[in-house]
């Protein structure tokens, strides 16, 4: 297992993370490559008998714990989740940026809605400081009134075009992205604040509730940090 670890420590940290996962549990299925990993050793573990509800942030990871048949269900019927596993494009300490996969909006509801919120993610990831740029779910109705607010804030704006798709991309909730350059964000917590009071932007990407981080290394181990 190790051997196949060591070229794949997405691989590594979402497993990893998988192991935190206990019977009776309601848990947060997140969104992305390296919470793909999280989600088939979970799967693998309910077809041994593990007994567990998951809740699943986008289409994509909903598809995906159906394949590996992990029984389904909503926050209406579970407002509160037991633990919450999920990725990131950048990790600096307990902030992170979310959202290159869309699916920030839901991401932050069920990560919100968790008792733990656990971030899986390879050490490529990992900065001394966020500079990612941030995605932010936008209504169309309010772009252009999004784009003058994030400018003023400092922001390079940049409408997501689709790929294999004419457009831009729209989001499970149907919606706009947006990707935001802010260049290195020293206080990641006063962005999101201001962010979120921008009128027509459903949700930002930035992440400062992360409980742990479970982090993997090229040769197979995995790097854990708790909050």
């Amino acid at each position: 297992m190790k051997n196949q670890h060591q070229s794949n420590p997405k691989q590594a940290a979402g497993e990893r993370a998988a192991g935190l996962v206990e019977d009776g549990m309601v848990v947060g299925l997140g969104t992305g490559s390296t919470t793909a990993y999280a989600i088939k050793e979970i799967g693998r573990r309910v077809a041994d008998g593990l007994d567990i509800l998951g809740v699943p942030t986008s289409y994509q990871s909903a598809f995906l714990a159906a394949q590996n048949g992990i029984p389904l269900t909503t926050l209406d019927e579970h407002p509160e989740l037991d633990i919450d596993i999920d990725g990131a494009d950048q990790i600096a300490g307990f902030s992170v940026i979310k959202g290159g996969g869309a699916a920030h909006t839901r991401e932050k509801i069920v990560a919100l809605s968790s008792k733990t919120f656990v971030v899986v993610a390879d050490e490529s990831k990992c900065s001394d400081i966020l500079s990612h740029p941030v995605p932010l779910e936008v209504l169309p109705f309010a772009l252009k009134l999004a784009i003058k607010q994030v400018i003023k804030l400092g922001g390079k704006v940049e409408l997501r075009m689709g790929v294999s798709k004419d457009g831009p991309v729209i989001s499970d909730n149907g919606n706009f992205i947006m990707d935001a350059d802010f260049g290195k964000i020293d206080d990641p917590a006063s962005l999101g604040e201001k962010l979120s009071q921008c009128c027509g932007i459903v949700e930002h990407g930035i992440f400062t509730g992360v409980d742990a981080v479970y982090i993997g290394k090229k040769d197979g181990s995995v790097e854990i940090k708790e909050a």
